[in-house]
């Protein structure tokens, strides 16, 4: 991260001296105190170096008025006018560190400026750590419909204990979100989070990371590796698609889980762990179980407090919201600026019953992002599939039927004019063009 750091003194080469000085940063720099406020009213800092004595606003008022309006700014004082009651001062006012003029070298400053950016980043974290546990849900999980809600709730609730934790529910539901949820609001929040989807390894390769193995233990063990048990000790381990394992490791996961010991590939050595399991699975697991694919003794161990997800179909007051996440978040990713659905792409998103579910839409979302011309995502941005399942005619053929008609009339009345139809009917001529070509009248 590029720090933004106010220079505040009247001496121009003292500001150019630790502007030199912390060259690495982005540097903005003021004559004085009036100066100085003024810029921090219309930008962002992360941290302000101020003179003690300067014209119009001294270094210890411009910290008083800081404090009264935007307090979480750290800020360091320099003086040429060192003393006791000086620094008592500048240190009541609100300042972090003191330093006296003139500087013994830019070192010393540069090692004083990281020391409280760093004091900084910890306490932004933490704050931002407790701002996720009072809020009634983090910021990247999003529950307006009372069965995501009444997850969440069930999440929080056995977050606090060290249960194994069973997500069910179809593919690209959200369940590692949860996972993550539940890890969060834990007592094994500051340690780690480990992830592995049992469904993306081949067996073999699956038993060697989720225990580890000794160098030479197989054909291109060329050294000593770590399982994922033990990268998750002391915190959570998530297993995705866990009915995917194959029955022979099963028994040995199982092992696993009832002693929190195992072996590493190759060696005889065990290792003891203590990690906590949460697994998910889109498979029905009573079917697995009577196909002898899934051992019934590891579904009573896993499913000690399970938790489905329903579908977005089920929760579609979930839909729009999550749209609106996905573009932020997207839009973010890419270097984008912010973008809105269309009142049209909004209808659409809304109506679409997403098999998928939240991965398609994320999907969707990103597909809209890069074909769209504007800041707005128009429907036809959006993947035809979904246009063209939404308006199905086994659903809404009559919607079709009554767009198309009132389309045409439009036209009509307008003696072709695409653009003034367009204008009548409230839609983009963009819009209009792609509603004429679905309807396989665009020669006409």
């Amino acid at each position: 991260m590029k720090y933004a750091i106010l220079v505040a003194d009247d001496e121009p080469g003292q500001r150019q001296f630790i502007s030199g000085a912390l060259r690495e940063y982005e540097i903005a720099t003021a004559a004085n105190g009036e100066e100085a406020s003024q810029l921090l009213l219309h930008r962002s800092f992360s941290l302000v170096i101020t003179d003690e004595r300067m014209p119009k606003m001294s270094g210890i008022e411009l910290i008083r008025w800081m404090r009264s309006r935007m307090p979480e700014i750290p800020v360091i004082v320099l003086t040429a006018y060192g003393s006791v009651e000086t620094a008592v001062e500048a240190v009541k006012a609100g300042a972090e560190e003191y330093l006296t003029k003139p500087l013994k070298s830019p070192e010393e400053l540069r090692l004083v400026v990281e020391k409280v950016l760093r004091r900084r980043t910890v306490q932004d974290r933490n704050l931002l750590h407790r701002q996720e546990e009072d809020a009634a849900f983090p910021p990247d999980v999003v529950a307006e419909s009372a069965g995501m809600k009444r997850v969440l709730e069930l999440a929080g609730k056995v977050a606090g204990q060290s249960s194994t934790v069973l997500l069910t529910g179809e593919s690209g539901t959200g369940k590692e979100v949860v996972a993550r949820f539940v890890h969060r609001r834990s007592l094994r929040r500051e340690q780690a989070f480990v992830a592995i989807n049992c469904a993306a390894i081949t067996e073999t390769l699956l038993e060697s990371e989720l225990f580890g193995h000794e160098k030479g233990a197989f054909t291109g063990a060329v050294e000593t590796r770590r399982g994922r048990f033990e990268l998750a000790n002391g915190g959570t381990l998530f297993l995705d698609e866990v009915a995917e394992m194959g029955v022979s490791l099963q028994a040995k996961f199982l092992r696993v889980l009832q002693e929190q010991r195992f072996e590493r590939i190759g060696s005889d050595r065990a290792i003891e762990v203590d990690v906590r399991i949460i697994a998910a699975t889109n498979r029905d697991l009573a079917r697995a179980i009577r196909d002898k694919t899934f051992r019934e003794d590891l579904f009573y161990r896993l499913s000690v407090f399970p938790i489905e997800i329903p579908p977005l179909r089920e929760r579609r007051e979930d839909i729009l919201p999550l749209a609106q996440h996905f573009l932020r978040n997207i839009s973010s990713r890419m270097g984008k600026r912010p973008h809105v659905l269309s009142a049209e792409a909004k209808e659409l998103v809304a109506a679409y019953d997403w098999p998928g579910n939240a991965r398609e839409l994320a999907n969707a979302i990103e597909r809209a992002l890069i074909v769209s011309q504007s800041d707005t995502i128009e429907r036809e941005d959006l993947p035809l599939k979904i246009d063209s399942d939404a308006l199905s005619p086994g659903r809404s053929g009559v919607l079709a039927q009554v767009e198309k008609k009132t389309i045409l009339d439009a036209l009509s009345r307008h003696e072709g004019d695409r653009r003034a139809a367009a204008e009548e009917l409230g839609i983009s001529l963009r819009t209009l063009q792609y509603r004429l070509k679905e309807y396989g009248i665009a020669g006409r």
